[in-house]
């Protein structure tokens, strides 16, 4: 909370909108976002789906169509209570009101195929190595769908059974209203999040920033405004360039220049430029030394 509210202070930001995966989802952390008057939009995890869709599994049953929204709510904190505002006898989902949901977040569910179809994969995964450890085929820590009692282990077909009803299921929770934010716009928002995740991907990989153990506070800020700084100029260049990073850094690397002295007299040696080379220097408005 320091950092964000320090970051909407510096740029004057009067109305943020704090976007997570669901690493960020407790009651504890949505409570102090809402309470500090952010906005936030965070990823939900596939168990609190029976719960935030009874209503449609009570009158659509486990089927759904490619692309399919569900607007509702979901319970701030897993109490009956909470759980009673979205009411399965109604057929018509509950539309998140700030002034009457005071138990309850907006929740918005998107079903994909492609999802659907990946997720299917993992759980086969995953069922077929919960039978090989109840089989006793693979020694292992106790994996997914393996319950064990009374010293025995045997595969948990009903928690298999429902995790299969949930595939192709992703779900956002979020304090926006629908009439300032529709369904389409919070899951579009969400999404955004790949652009971050590319950027610590790209700062890894092509500005090799690999991780490195740190053990005071002086060179664990020293590394972290490196790479930061690098990403910064990475970003830059690909918004004058309109290309990669990995494609300029290929491009810039091979060029070096070397400066010799003999008998008293500089000598300069480079390697000739190559167009894509002056396409970057052209595109930063940048003048080659040679």
């Amino acid at each position: 909370m320091p950092i964000v509210k320090a970051f909407q202070a510096r740029h004057s930001l009067s109305d943020m909108v704090v976007v997570a995966d669901a690493g960020m989802l407790s009651a504890g952390n949505l409570k102090e976002l809402h309470e500090a008057g952010l906005r936030f939009i965070v990823g939900s995890r596939v168990t609190k789906a029976p719960a935030d869709l009874a209503s449609h599994f009570r009158w659509h049953g486990d089927a759904f169509t490619d692309g399919q929204v569900i607007d509702t709510i979901t319970p701030r904190v897993a109490t009956k209570a909470a759980n009673a505002t979205n009411d399965p006898a109604k057929r018509a989902e509950p539309v998140w009101d700030p002034g009457v949901h005071d138990r309850s977040w907006r929740a918005v569910w998107a079903y994909s195929r492609k999802r659907a179809v990946r997720d299917g994969k993992t759980l086969t995964l995953q069922e077929n190595r919960a039978k090989s450890v109840v089989a006793g085929e693979k020694a292992a820590r106790t994996p997914r769908f393996v319950t064990t009692k009374n010293g025995s282990q045997s595969l948990d077909e009903a928690s298999l059974a429902r995790a299969r009803r949930l595939v192709g299921l992703k779900g956002y929770v979020t304090n926006i209203p629908a009439t300032v934010m529709p369904a389409s716009e919070v899951i579009a928002s969400y999404h955004d999040l790949w652009q971050v995740e590319a950027s610590f991907r790209m700062s890894k990989r092509d500005l090799k920033a690999r991780p490195i153990f740190h053990h005071t506070r002086e060179s664990i800020e020293a590394h972290l405004t490196i790479v930061f700084t690098a990403l910064a100029v990475a970003h830059h260049l690909q918004n004058q360039t309109g290309m990669s990073i990995k494609k300029i850094v290929r491009t810039l690397r091979p060029l070096q220049q070397i400066t010799l002295t003999i008998a008293g007299h500089e000598h300069t040696a480079a390697d000739p430029l190559t167009d894509p080379a002056r396409e970057i220097l052209t595109a930063t408005d940048t003048k080659p030394t040679h």
